[in-house]
Parts: C-alpha cells; sequence; structure tokens
C-alpha cells in the first residue's frame, strides 16, 4: 500500500516505523530537515521536506496515486486543510486526520465529502482518555480493550500470588467459574510469551490476556488476583486536553482532584469542570502532595506533556502512598524501562494512536485492531465473508482453521451472541472473529486467511 504520513513528530515517527516493517510504501512530509535524516537513515522509506499542506508538497510526495493520506502533524488546520487539497487536486482515496480541538470534534457535520473530506478522524487525546477510564473502571487490569461495539472484552492483567487460579492449571478454571465461560488468549512469562494449554500453570507475576463478555470481565479477573475494590479517589497531574477530559468523564462517579501548575489554566478548568477539585501547584512538591492526601489515593495520574514531570511526581507519589500509578510516557523508549516499578502502568499515546490507525492499513474486512506489548502482539476483530466453497474459515469448526503458529480465536460475536472460541464451534457468514496474535508479523498470513475466492463473486 502507498502511504504518505504527514509530519514526522512523536506520533508520526511512530506510525512509520510501525507501517514501514510491514512492507508498505511510506513517504513522511515534514518542514524540519533533521527529522527526516534521522528518519531515512533507519527505515527505507522516502522523504520530502516541506509543508504539509501545500499542493506542489503533496504532489512531490505522490499525492497523485497514493492509496492513503495520514495527516499526523500538531497543528489541527494543516492536518485538515492537507486532507482537503488531497481531495480536491489528486483524489488520494482513504485520509485519516489527527484532530485535537474539542471545538472541531463536537462539530459533527463538519468532515464529510461536501465540507471538509477526512475519511476518519484520530484524536490522540480522546483515544488516552477513553483508555485510562477503562483502567479505572476495572481495578487491576493493566489493558482493557473492546470489540464488538463492547459486547466483547480483551483484559491483560498480572497474576498474583493469592488468587484462585495461581498455582494451578488453566483447566481448572471452568471447575471456579462453572457459569462463566472465557479464554485465555496468551500468556506472558518473563517477557517471553506461552501458548495457553488446558495444563498450563499460571505462576506468580504471569501477564495473562484473556477475552470474555463484557459482563464477565471482573469475575475472571478476580481468579487471577486478589479482587481489588472498586476506586474512589482520582489525583491528576496535568490540566491539558488529557487531564481536562479524563475528569470530566470521571468526576460524577469518583472524587477527583487535578493539580496544575499554571494559574490561568486554573481557573479555566474550575470554569468547566463541575465536581472537580482544581489545585494549583506543583506535583513535584511533597509537601503539596502530602497536604491533598496522596497517600490516600486510589488512583494517581500524571498526564503532563513532559515524560521527566511525569516519571518523578509518579516515583514520589508511590512512595508516598499512593495506590495504583499511571504514567503517560510521550517517548517509546521509555516506557518498558519505568513499568512495573514505582510506575504500575505506563501509557503510550504512540501505541493508541497505532492501534486505531492499524485497521485502515489492514487488508480484508478488519474492524478494529489493538497493538499490544508495545508492537510486538496485535488483537484483531475481522469478519468471515463467503461460503463454504470460497472461504478458508466459513463453515469449518475452529479446530479446522489453519491459523498461524502461536495465533489463537478468542470469540465469536455473532449477531448480538457473544460464543467464546471453543475447538467444535463452526464459524458462520458475516461472524465477527476476535483473534490474538503474539507476533504481529504473522497479520498478513491470518488476512489471506480471511480472503474470499473469485469465484464467491
Amino acid at each position: 500500500m502507498k502511504i504518505i504520513i504527514l509530519g514526522a513528530g512523536q506520533v508520526g515517527t511512530t506510525v512509520t516505523e510501525m507501517l514501514a516493517s510491514e512492507a508498505n510504501d511510506i513517504t513522511v512530509v515534514d518542514h524540519d530537515a533533521k527529522k527526516l535524516d534521522e528518519l531515512k537513515d533507519r527505515l527505507d522509506i522516502r522523504t520530502v521536506h516541506g509543508s504539509a499542506s501545500f499542493p506542489s508538497v503533496l504532489q512531490q510526495a505522490g499525492a497523485e496515486d497514493a492509496d492513503m493520506l495520514i495527516a499526523l502533524t500538531s497543528n489541527d488546520e494543516t492536518n485538515m486543510i492537507a486532507c482537503q487539497v488531497a481531495y480536491t487536486l489528486f483524489h488520494t482515496p482513504h485520509k485519516i486526520s489527527r484532530v485535537r480541538s474539542p471545538d472541531y470534534l463536537s462539530r459533527g457535520k463538519l468532515f464529510s465529502r461536501k465540507a471538509i473530506p477526512v475519511d476518519e478522524i484520530i484524536s490522540p487525546h480522546q483515544e488516552v482518555t477513553n483508555y485510562i477510564s477503562r483502567l479505572i473502571k476495572y481495578p487491576g487490569a493493566l489493558q482493557v480493550l473492546n470489540f464488538a461495539s463492547g459486547k466483547v472484552q480483551l483484559a491483560g492483567v498480572r497474576a498474583v500470588k493469592g488468587g484462585p487460579l495461581v498455582g494451578h492449571a488453566l483447566r481448572t478454571l471452568r471447575e471456579h467459574l462453572p457459569a462463566v465461560d472465557t479464554r485465555v488468549a496468551a500468556i506472558y512469562r518473563r517477557g517471553a510469551a506461552i501458548a495457553p494449554e488446558a495444563d498450563t500453570v499460571i505462576e506468580d507475576e504471569d501477564e495473562v490476556f484473556f477475552i470474555a463478555a463484557k459482563r464477565d470481565i471482573r469475575q475472571v479477573m478476580s481468579e487471577l488476583r486478589k479482587v481489588d475494590r472498586a476506586y474512589r479517589s482520582i489525583v491528576i497531574v496535568g490540566g491539558g486536553n488529557i487531564g481536562a477530559r479524563l475528569a470530566g468523564e470521571l468526576e460524577d462517579d469518583y472524587q477527583v482532584k487535578i493539580l496544575e501548575r499554571d494559574m490561568d489554566r486554573c481557573k479555566t478548568l474550575s470554569e468547566q469542570l463541575n465536581k472537580t477539585i482544581v489545585l494549583h501547584g506543583d506535583a513535584s512538591n511533597k509537601e503539596l502532595l502530602l497536604e491533598e492526601n496522596v497517600d490516600r489515593a486510589d488512583v494517581f495520574c500524571a498526564l503532563t506533556n513532559n515524560d521527566e514531570i511525569n516519571i518523578m511526581a509518579s516515583m514520589l507519589a508511590k512512595r508516598l502512598g499512593a495506590g495504583k500509578v499511571m504514567t503517560l510516557i510521550n517517548n517509546p523508549a521509555y516506557v518498558d524501562l519505568v513499568q512495573g516499578g514505582d510506575i504500575d502502568i505506563a501509557i503510550s499515546p504512540q501505541q493508541i494512536t497505532v492501534s486505531r490507525l492499524l485497521r485502515h492499513v489492514r487488508r480484508g474486512d478488519i474492524v478494529k485492531v489493538h497493538s499490544l506489548r508495545r508492537g510486538a502482539a496485535e488483537s484483531i476483530e475481522i469478519i468471515a465473508r463467503g461460503d463454504r466453497d470460497s472461504s478458508k474459515v466459513v463453515g469449518r469448526r475452529l479446530e479446522q482453521i489453519p491459523l498461524p503458529q502461536g495465533s489463537s480465536i478468542g470469540a465469536i460475536v455473532r449477531d448480538r451472541e457473544v460464543l467464546i472460541a471453543h475447538h467444535d464451534v463452526v464459524v458462520h457468514t458475516d461472524d465477527h472473529l476476535i483473534l490474538f496474535l503474539p507476533d504481529k508479523s504473522k497479520v498478513s498470513e491470518v488476512e489471506r486467511l480471511f480472503q474470499v475466492s473469485l469465484s464467491f463473486f
């Protein structure tokens, strides 16, 4: 696929690295020649130096025969104009734009072929807000991802000694929860993937990914660790777009405090938010944190745009006694370094944004893609098309489907019914299948597996 990426910032760079590794024809446009040179030295891509919205620059980038344009600059207006130019002058088929301003996002009729021709809007701030909000609603989870419009969820949990299933084989899960249907999709032990089998014994500190209907997620989590009580008090550091959105989403159900260094921003937040307590101060001030009872906070979220401030504030809060600590990390190199110590969950906006983008790049009827384990693994929702003669999956039992090694089908959504995957379940036309791929390089094999032969048409 020929893809033009506008913007070589942190998100643009992460997306470029991900897509270039999958044999796509990538051209990156940016006004910073140094960033482009650094990318070109590392990756097999083309680069164009210039303003991302200029027709001449887009033409030089190959917009006339590009399959897709992804506008990821830091400026909403540049992104939207670039999409307009690509549509009007070059008839680029698919245009994706990052839009951050809530004022644009709240105007439903603004983005269409008759107005601003953006086919898909990416709002990293909203994506990150939704991600954190789900983690707060499921205490103890490392990751909670939605499929099939929220009917099915994939949850990642770190097993803790004392959980009923820890030290026992997976087959005993059904004995413990006879009324709950679930499937363990993957286990990571000391960083390495383990294929889950009936006799696989769950060990303390295993990272376990399982799939279940939304209503059953908490029950399955309780098998892997002592049930965390529901969170009540949330402290948010940073009143920017993400911090403000998260406070707005949580303030009706939780006790929320937001700590912001800029006084003018504090005044704005106090006008925007209804129940959140807005505090002016520095999150690295130990006395202030103690004064605001951070030691009693169930969740501490450091969400400023500065990684160093987020990391230091999080470490201080944890050592003062805060419960769950979540930290926004923009530099991907920091994520693996900090997670698992004082910082419970490191949140990468780039990886969350990449997940949203990937479903547009994947071939076939892929509805949703989630990038996992810092991009090494993926979970996808794909629709089965065709009939028994034209498809390699329709009309077959799950045990008959030749999946790539290590990959697994976790669940099937048929109309409104959720079917947890068992070997004798038969795939029907239009079923939504939820797959887990520990090795994302196997995605192309899955895409080919679900392709319908020409005889169907």
